[in-house]
């Protein structure tokens, strides 16, 4: 399934900004299940300075530098996309969720090795006993890791309440453990907090999701969003996608522009300026679905 999807972010400043620093992660990764066929990131004003360079997880990042005095910042990201679905494999016949904490530490295998990272604590995910006290409910002693992770994407999605005026991109973990309410990023904050209490790799994707309007009803242009869920690390498998604000494992719909241990690490802009005083930011962002090419008379 192909897309293509434009994202706008608009900053206007009450007063003039002389100079701004910014990176970007929007820039769709290239992964087994999904290629970028076209991408580009227009920056207006014109930067005096822009490169990209890939860190450390293998995002794509944007930086650029503005030098003249401005009263907007307009940040266009256009990008088409191919994605395909992937088989996850049975969930009863993955191995036990401690199996795979174990194997973390096994020298002779490279990939659990550098996923290890992804089970440490991070700056705005910080180990919470009640996060991890919370998931050990899913995760029953010699439970299938598939299994259990689907249990607990189900109870994170029915048992809190989606509540975007409840919380910030700043909100911690204890605080919507204790609201039990928040948004796609608080979802995957706590997902991830209780998976890595219990000792196993999990990481944070930043991304899009197709949304269709209601049988009838034309799609709203600019209504769409970034997106947030995570994924976990399956031996000899490679990393599944769970998606807790829709109770689903991502297939086609979902699209990936980035991963990291948490939100800091995969912010779609961010950066420092000089002046501006107050500021308005908005964002826009639409995923539509291209048509396949027409096909070729025999």
């Amino acid at each position: 399934m192909k897309f293509r999807i434009q994202h706008v972010t608009r900053y206007e400043y009450a007063e003039p900004v002389s100079l701004c620093h910014s990176i970007a992660h929007l820039k769709p990764l290239q992964t087994r299940t999904q290629r970028c066929l076209a991408c580009s990131v227009r920056v207006d004003p014109w930067p005096s300075v822009s490169r990209e360079h890939e860190d450390f997880f293998g995002n794509r990042v944007s930086y650029f530098s503005i030098q003249q005095a401005h009263r907007t910042l307009e940040v266009t990201a256009l990008s088409d996309v191919e994605v395909e679905a992937q088989l996850p494999p049975e969930p009863d016949r993955t191995p036990s969720w401690e199996n795979v904490a174990q194997r973390l530490y096994d020298k002779g295998d490279g990939m659990m090795t550098d996923a290890r990272i992804f089970s440490l604590p991070s700056a705005q995910i910080p180990l919470e006993p009640a996060a991890t006290e919370y998931a050990a409910v899913s995760f029953a002693p010699g439970r299938p890791l598939l299994e259990a992770v689907l249990d607990y994407m189900a109870r994170i999605y029915t048992e809190l309440e989606y509540d975007p005026a409840s919380t910030t991109i700043a909100t911690p973990v204890s605080e919507v453990m204790e609201k039990r309410r928040g948004v796609c990023q608080d979802f995957a904050h706590l997902a991830i907090a209780g998976l890595r209490g219990l000792g196993l790799p999990a990481r944070y994707v930043s991304g899009y999701l197709e949304t269709l309007p209601p049988p009838g009803q034309l799609k709203l242009q600019g209504a769409d969003a970034s997106h947030a869920w995570f994924s976990v690390l399956l031996p000899d498998f490679g990393w599944l996608d769970f998606d807790p604000t829709n109770n689903q494992m991502p297939s086609e719909q979902h699209i990936t522009t980035a991963i990291g241990r948490d939100f800091q690490d995969v912010t779609p802009v961010r950066g420092i300026f000089y002046g501006g005083g107050a500021h308005q930011l908005t964002v826009a962002v639409d995923v539509n679905r291209l048509p396949d090419p027409p096909e070729e008379a025999v």
